[in-house]
């Protein structure tokens, strides 16, 4: 059913509805910007190895992601749930015999953003192309590790296009990032999108990216979930470094048909940046106050707390070792977020997703009170989904505008979104959009 309504709800457009692409659809759209960029210009090899004909262009992409549950948790060490969407980046990637790098996009129009791979570093690039180029730097520094050639990255022409809406707390930039790591890679014939480990990899490169080229200091959720989830599940996602990738992720049935449920995004169009160092700030308090704890992540918390015969107490001894009640708040989230996160899976396991509603309640009242990245454009549309039916609704992303989630009754997605857009109007907010998150498969070559 929730299939169904993702083929319906971008029949109202007018209405706010963000439709997904088909692969078909992406492709041709992300060679368009590519023909129309730079055309028939570009030097390039062919590959008699493989018998590809080399004026054919190919094309990856990559997800979007929502997070059910676990804000805030990855760069603590900690717990995350998301999904990858049905919405995705496509690019359009063409190899080049030189170190050139030339992006061109859809989302802006008559621009072009060109580099060298030798000028690639960090603090040396900015702009929406660092995140691209990005992604070839930290996989040139991967090679070097691995004590392989970084020469198998070459230069490249590449196009974007995009249905994950931008802005919106879905991760648009790990889905750009995530659609170029795959093309590299598989351009380069390094095999890493083969495996899960690889995978892994691809991921790590593409945190590096956004960390230290375009100086984004987000953690590595969104990257693990564009390139690791799959179809019909949520990936649980465990943040602690060092961990091998195949015990780092865990593949949890997530059926919303089945259920007879749906989740419904709402991007409430409200601006969202990560760099203006709101985000930077809270995980710098986090990071004081496990080292005024004496460990080594708020994990190391966590786990405490959960293991222990009085959690509660257990918690409230260690906040009052801190020294302010904003370290003590930021704290208290991140602990019972990774609660939160292993009683939501629990139920996903024990076959009731219609159970977890409460738990989506709480973690928004903590991301609202504690951590305090809300904003009234995400309250509002979290009581108004709930006033309407939802069976529970929260925030998702790292917060300051952005989108929130609310999981619905499949029948009752078009009266909870008529709710939401009645509160917006009643409170004099612009009109927010809506998509339906269905877990989708991750960055792949589609063409």
């Amino acid at each position: 059913m929730a299939a169904r309504l993702q083929e319906l709800a971008p029949s109202s457009a007018a209405r706010g509805w963000v439709r997904s692409w088909s692969d078909d659809d992406g492709t041709a759209r992300a060679r368009a910007v590519l023909a129309a960029a730079f055309g028939e210009d570009a030097p390039r090899d062919g590959d008699e190895s493989t018998g590809e004909d080399p004026d054919e262009v190919h094309v990856w992409a990559a997800p979007g992601r929502v997070n059910l549950i676990g804000e805030h948790t990855d760069y603590n060490a900690g717990l995350c749930l998301p999904i990858a969407l049905p919405h995705r980046t496509y690019v359009a990637l063409r190899p080049r015999p030189d170190s050139v790098v030339r992006l061109a996009s859809a989302q802006a129009p008559g621009e072009t953003w060109t580099t060298t791979l030798e000028d690639v570093a960090p603090g040396a690039v900015s702009g929406w192309g660092s995140y691209v180029a990005g992604v070839a730097w930290a996989l040139r520094e991967h090679l070097v590790a691995q004590g392989a050639d970084p020469g198998a990255i070459t230069g490249f022409d590449a196009a974007v296009d995009s249905s994950v809406p931008f802005g919106a707390g879905l991760s648009s930039s790990a889905a750009l990032e995530c659609a170029v790591a795959v093309a590299l890679d598989d351009v380069a014939g390094l095999g890493l999108a083969s495996t899960d480990a690889g995978r892994a990899a691809l991921a790590a490169a593409s945190i590096r990216a956004e960390n230290e080229i375009a100086g984004a200091p987000t953690g590595g959720m969104d990257q693990s979930a564009s390139l690791r989830a799959h179809a019909g599940h949520a990936l649980l996602l465990d943040c602690r470094p060092g961990l091998d990738p195949v015990d780092s992720a865990e593949q949890v049935p997530f059926d919303l048909d089945a259920a007879g449920l749906a989740l419904l995004v709402v991007d409430t169009r409200a601006e969202h940046q990560l760099v203006d160092g709101q985000y930077a700030a809270r995980r710098a308090t986090c990071e004081d106050a496990a080292r005024t704890l004496g460990l080594d992540s708020l994990r190391e918390l966590a786990d405490d707390v959960a293991a222990s015969d009085d959690p509660a107490g257990a918690l409230a001894v260690a906040l009052e070792k801190l020294p302010d009640d904003v370290a003590r708040r930021r704290v208290r989230h991140v602990v019972t977020e990774i609660g939160r996160v292993r009683d939501l899976v629990a139920l996903l396991r024990d076959g009731r997703p219609d159970a977890v509603g409460p738990l989506m309640n709480a973690s928004h009242a903590s991301l609202r009170d504690d951590y305090e990245v809300s904003s009234v454009e995400l309250d509002v549309a979290v009581d108004a989904a709930r006033v309407a039916g939802a069976l529970g609704a929260r925030m998702t992303g790292g917060g300051f505008g952005g989108s929130a989630i609310a999981l619905v009754r499949a029948d009752q997605v078009e009266a909870v979104a008529d709710a939401v857009r009645g509160a917006f109007e009643r409170e004099g907010i612009g009109a927010p959009g809506f998509l339906l998150a269905t877990p989708s498969a991750p960055a792949e070559r589609v063409a």
